[in-house]
C-alpha cells in the first residue's frame, strides 16, 4: 500500500461539476492577490507596509524560515516570540514585545488549530500593531465560527499543501486596501511547469490507489521531468525551503484557478477530521500526539506526532510506503530559537489524513506505527 503525503488530481478536480458553488473564504475576498507561491505574497505585503527601520514585525520563533526570508526581503526588522510546545505562544512575552515599539505582529496558525486569536487582537488593538495571519497551514479552518485569515487586517494562504493544485499562494487585505498591491501586473505561471507538476499529482493518485500500476509509471514521471528540462522552461519550484526573489513577480498558474473553482471546501474538512479522529483513536496509547485536540472548526492538515528520533522513523514508514513529513527539519541556527521551538523541530513528524486518504489506508498507518513502535520524544 501507498499513502502520499499530499492530495493527488484526479480527472474530477480537472473537470468540476457544473453545479455553480458559492466561493468561499478566502477566495471570497474582493481585495485578493494570487501569487505562484505564499512568499511572494508575504514580500508584496510588507512591501507594501512600508515600515520605518524602527518599526518591528513580531516573528514567532517556530517558523519554515520563507516567511522570514520574505519579510526581511522587503526590509522589514523583525524580533522573535516564543512558540510553546502547545503550538500557541507565550502570551505574557508577546505582550512585552508588542508595547516596546512593535508595528506588526505575524502569528502562524500550525496544522490547521487556531493561534489564541481574541487576546492577540485585543494586543492589538492595545498597541497600536498591524495583524497578519500566516494560513499556509490551516486552508479551510474557523475559530468561533470565523475562517482563519479573516481575523486580522491581512492573511496569507498557500493553497497546494492543502488542495491538489500545481501551485497557488494567495494574499487577502481584510480591512484597509494598499493601493501598490492593486493592478500589479505578474509573469504568467510556465504553462509546462504547471502540467508537469499536475502529472506528478495525478500519478500519485494512482499509486495511491493502485500501487504497483502507479510504480510502473514513475518512468513517465521522469519523462516529464526531462521534458521540461530539455524546453528550458524556467524553473519556479514550489514547497521547497527557499527564498529566490526572482520568482516574486509570477501568477498562480491557469491551472489551478480551475481547479479551485470546483472545491467543495466541506468535503475537504469533514474528510480530514474523519481521518483525524480515526487515526487519533487507532493510535491512542501507542504514540505521543502533539494535539490530540480537534475542536469543530478545525481542519487539520497532518496527524502530527512527537518522535524521538524523527527522520529514522519517517524513513522506516517510507520503506512501509507511508509518505510522512518531517515538519521543519532546518534547524534555523543563524536565528535565536527558543528551546520549545527546538524541540518540536526535532520530534514533530507528520502523518498525512488528507482528503484522499481512504479509512483503509488510516488503518494502514495506524497498523505500521504499531509494528514500528517509534519511541516517543521526551519531555
Amino acid at each position: 500500500m501507498y499513502v502520499s503525503p499530499w492530495p493527488g488530481l484526479t480527472l474530477g478536480d480537472l473537470f468540476p461539476a457544473k453545479t455553480k458553488q458559492a466561493p468561499t473564504y478566502p477566495f471570497s475576498v474582493a481585495n485578493r492577490s494570487s501569487f505562484c507561491v505564499a512568499r511572494s505574497g508575504i514580500y508584496h505585503l510588507f512591501r507594501a507596509l512600508a515600515l520605518a527601520p524602527n518599526e518591528t514585525v513580531l516573528v514567532p520563533d517556530y517558523h519554515s524560515g520563507n516567511e522570514v526570508a520574505a519579510i526581511q526581503a522587503a526590509g522589514a526588522s523583525i524580533a522573535y516570540y516564543p512558540i510553546s510546545r502547545n503550538l500557541e505562544p507565550d502570551l505574557d512575552q508577546l505582550a512585552r514585545l508588542a508595547r516596546n515599539g512593535a508595528r506588526v505582529i505575524y502569528v502562524i496558525h500550525y496544522l490547521g488549530w487556531s493561534q489564541p486569536m481574541k487576546e492577540i487582537q485585543a494586543l492589538c488593538r492595545q498597541y497600536g500593531c498591524i495583524l497578519v495571519e500566516d494560513c499556509a497551514l490551516a486552508l479551510f479552518s474557523e475559530t468561533d465560527r470565523q475562517p482563519l485569515g479573516s481575523l486580522g487586517d491581512y492573511s496569507v494562504f498557500c493553497l497546494y499543501k492543502t488542495l491538489p493544485v500545481p501551485n497557488g499562494g494567495v494574499l487577502a487585505q481584510n480591512n484597509n486596501s494598499l493601493p501598490t498591491l492593486s493592478g500589479m501586473e505578474l509573469q504568467p505561471y510556465p504553462h509546462i511547469a504547471a502540467a508537469g507538476r499536475s502529472a506528478e499529482l495525478a500519478l500519485e493518485t494512482v499509486r495511491s490507489r493502485w500501487n504497483r500500476i502507479g510504480k510502473s509509471l514513475f518512468n513517465m514521471k521522469q519523462s516529464v521531468g526531462r521534458a521540461i528540462r530539455a524546453a528550458r522552461v524556467r524553473p519556479v519550484p514550489v514547497g521547497d525551503i527557499g527564498w529566490d526573489i526572482a520568482n516574486v513577480n509570477i501568477a498562480m498558474s491557469g491551472l489551478s484557478e480551475t481547479i479551485i473553482q470546483g472545491i467543495d471546501h466541506e468535503h475537504i474538512r469533514t474528510r480530514r477530521r474523519e481521518n483525524f479522529t480515526r487515526l487519533r483513536s487507532l493510535l491512542d496509547g501507542r504514540v505521543r500526539m502533539l494535539r490530540e485536540d480537534l475542536d469543530p472548526g478545525v481542519c487539520p492538515l497532518f496527524f502530527p506526532i512527537l518522535v524521538a528520533n524523527k527522520h529514522a522513523t519517517a524513513e522506516s514508514l517510507r520503506q512501509a510506503g507511508i509518505e510522512a513529513v518531517e515538519f521543519w527539519n532546518d534547524p534555523q541556527a543563524d536565528r535565536p530559537l527558543g528551546a520549545d521551538a527546538r524541540y518540536l523541530r526535532a520530534h514533530v513528524l507528520e502523518l498525512p489524513i488528507h482528503q484522499c486518504v481512504t479509512p483503509q489506508q488510516v488503518d494502514y498507518i495506524a497498523s505500521k506505527i504499531h509494528q514500528l513502535k517509534p519511541e516517543p520524544a521526551l519531555c
